[in-house]
């Protein structure tokens, strides 16, 4: 099953994109297995990948759409969110060291430990891309 979802740039929108996720995955995966784990790291690193397009890639430009690709294959979950920002260069990000109390930064390392696989992918077709993949758990 695959699904996209074109939103405006605008967190008041982040409802909607959290809601057409979670009705995607009720949708196609219904009672296969206990999903509500997986909904919530899908739904917590959506949420965290949206509002870093809005409020960095695109906060000089709120009129830029967002493209969110949902793919469910049979033993994983892909999603992709394209922003047409400037981009997020990986090689100044550094995590935040656990004494130290950093206000912001943790985004990265969220998706990074909730994901089994994480790709940002800068300029590519006009846009950049962060690729986020999760395995689905063994059905019963």
């Amino acid at each position: 099953m695959k699904s996209e979802l074109h939103v405006p740039s605008d967190l008041k929108f982040l409802t909607i994109v959290e809601n057409w996720l979670l009705g995607c995955l009720q949708a196609e995966l219904g009672e296969s297995f206990d999903w509500s784990h997986q909904s919530n790291r899908l739904r917590l690193v959506l949420v965290e990948a949206y509002s870093n397009v809005v409020r960095h890639a695109h906060k000089e430009k709120p009129n830029l759409p967002v493209l969110i690709r949902l793919e469910l294959r049979k033993e994983d979950i892909a999603l992709e969110i394209w922003d047409r920002g400037e981009g997020f260069d990986l090689s100044n990000y550094f995590p935040p060291a656990p004494s130290e109390k950093q206000e912001g930064g943790y985004g990265w390392l969220i998706m990074n430990r909730l994901m089994d696989k994480v790709e940002y992918d800068l300029e590519v077709d006009g846009g950049n891309c962060l690729k986020l993949e999760v395995s689905l758990p063994a059905q019963n």
